[in-house]
């Protein structure tokens, strides 16, 4: 594929039929590879680019700096700055939609991964069939094709390609819907050096006047649209920003929206209509839940990550979407939610009975006093936050014990607000 060229005067006259050819063979095989959306785009610049860099001035990328470096902003322009002589956009969907029991997902007791992060790595499952499907163009091209493959890995706008690819529109959430299966589902790009039918674009907002998405999340992350139509979203309220992007401390009057939530949030898509309707449960075997992320108890994930030390956790995640967070941030999200069990269980949300209600706050006290101890500071200090949510003589006792012995300016800082008085759980 490297290295050989379509001249323009290939695509000439009677090569449209061949065009067509091309694309329509393309399709049957992005089918086969278990792609359930296909389209293609013109590379031309995006009228999406004002909004974004509007979001960008607002400060609301928080941290993820590298979306506002001048030579990302120039790429998500002009995608010949990543590939010169790029001439058609194929835009895939891969969908990775998983049912949760009714039972287990209502358990505050239980660990939320976002539903993309339960399996493998997506970025290698779908960039592997991608580049199958190069493959395959590259066969069926005369003089073959030069192409590159993109899953979320370079500066491209790639919702917007889809949308001008035909897949299906911004959703108010930020999310690309499609109208007939939701939007659960990455998307892969190729680029390629060979013109390529292209397909109408999607003109359409279908969110009309519903407001489920925003209405339902818990940090207010979700701001409607702009005067330009455009959705906006304060990442740094985002509870997947919180915690996977994040990498300081989770603002303490966001943590008690995170509930249960440790890797990710699907919130904005579980409560959306079109999803409702028709999200069907993915046939891609790579991305099934792997062990202790198929909404296992809090407790008993914390407390086997706890014992694990940075090489471990790259270990027991190795090609996992979850080792982005790395060790101190994935048990500061558990921290943070097992906080909030504490909570729950003390407000009377739990369903459980007295006895197991007891035996539940007992085993997360446990948890959270080895978490205090952690090597990593921003560990402690979360599990000094968790503690403190449950007030009672045990998790004070671990509290002072622990301020007399911590030299971390901002652990102590953690403690001395945990010890304030408070009501007890």
């Amino acid at each position: 594929m490297e290295g050989t060229h379509l001249s323009p005067q290939a695509f000439s006259g009677a090569s449209l039929n061949d065009m067509n050819g091309a694309r329509t063979r393309l399709e049957a095989h992005a089918r086969e590879l278990g792609f359930t959306l296909f389209g293609v785009s013109e590379p031309g610049a995006s009228d999406h680019l004002p909004a974004y860099r509007r979001w960008l001035e607002e400060g609301r990328h928080g941290e993820m700096g590298y979306l506002a470096r001048e030579d990302s902003l120039a790429r998500r322009a002009d995608l010949r700055l990543t590939m010169a002589d790029v001439r058609s956009v194929v835009v895939v969907g891969q969908e990775y939609y998983a049912e949760d029991a009714p039972e287990r997902s209502a358990d505050r007791s239980r660990a939320v991964v976002a539903r993309y992060a339960r399996g493998d790595d997506y970025h290698d499952v779908v960039k592997k069939k991608l580049l199958s499907l190069l493959a395959g163009l590259d066969e069926s091209v005369e003089g073959g094709v030069v192409g590159r493959a993109y899953v979320d890995t370079g500066p491209i706008l790639e919702r917007d390609l889809a949308r001008r690819a035909g897949l299906g529109w911004f959703g108010k959430n930020t999310m690309l819907i499609n109208p007939t299966r939701g939007s659960y589902f990455f998307l892969g790009l190729l680029l390629v050096d060979t013109e390529l039918e292209v397909s109408d674009p999607f003109v359409e907002d279908r969110c009309g006047s519903c407001s489920s998405c925003l209405d339902a999340c818990p940090t207010g992350a979700l701001l409607g649209r702009d005067e330009s139509g455009a959705p906006v979203m304060d990442a740094t309220r985002c509870i997947s920003y919180l915690t996977i992007e994040l990498r300081g401390p989770m603002p303490r009057e966001l943590r008690a929206g995170i509930g249960n939530r440790v890797f990710g949030c699907d919130i904005c898509q579980e409560v959306c209509p079109w999803n409702l309707r028709f999200a069907e449960p993915a046939a891609e075997e790579a991305f099934a839940p792997r062990a202790g992320l198929d909404l296992s108890p809090l407790t008993e994930l914390a407390a086997e990550l706890l014992l694990l030390d940075e090489d471990g956790f790259r270990a027991r995640f190795r090609r996992s979407p979850i080792k982005r967070a790395k060790r101190e941030g994935f048990l500061r999200n558990l921290c943070v939610a097992l906080g909030n069990q504490i909570v729950a269980l003390g407000s009377g949300q739990a369903t459980s009975s007295a006895d197991v209600h007891a035996r539940e706050v007992d085993t997360a006290l446990s948890v959270l006093e080895l978490a205090l101890a952690d090597i990593h500071p921003l560990v402690r200090g979360h599990a000094a936050w968790a503690l403190g949510e449950h007030s009672g003589e045990r998790a004070c006792l671990a509290l002072e014990s622990r301020l007399a012995e911590e030299s971390d300016e901002w652990v102590q800082g953690e403690i001395r607000s945990a010890l304030m008085p408070g009501p007890p759980a």
